[in-house]
């Protein structure tokens, strides 16, 4: 299972729901990177070797952040009007059909019922 380092955009539930379910979680608000640059969101999950969950489309520029050259990033898109809970439980139902080789060096876009796949 990937771990995962969830940006400050995205609720705190999400990462409460994929702990819940054997997820090892880092918060970039409990770490000390609340308003940090995608750079520095970018070398902390690098460090800590994990794949970036976050709704901020710039992460999801593959030539600020090539591909393979990182454990992996899933940007979400979903409407502002969909419910936490559920954006939360559409995430984990498409993580569940998902490998760790799937998310490495990946780019990963979630979207109401379906993901997309950008390989390396």
């Amino acid at each position: 299972m990937p771990k995962f380092v969830i940006d400050e955009d995205m609720p705190r539930s999400t990462g409460a729901i994929l702990k819940e379910h054997g997820y090892d979680i880092r918060d970039i608000r409990d770490h000390g990177l609340r308003g940090a640059k995608d750079e520095e969101i970018y070398k902390f999950a690098q460090r800590e070797q994990a794949v970036i969950l976050t709704g901020d489309r710039g992460f999801g520029n593959i030539l600020r952040f090539p591909l393979g050259n990182h454990f992996g990033i899933v940007v979400t898109h979903f409407p502002n009007e969909m419910l936490t809970m559920e954006m939360n439980h559409q995430l984990l139902e498409r993580f569940k059909d998902l490998s760790e080789e799937d998310f490495k060096g990946n780019l990963i876009i979630g979207e109401p019922r379906k993901i997309r796949i950008r390989r390396r």
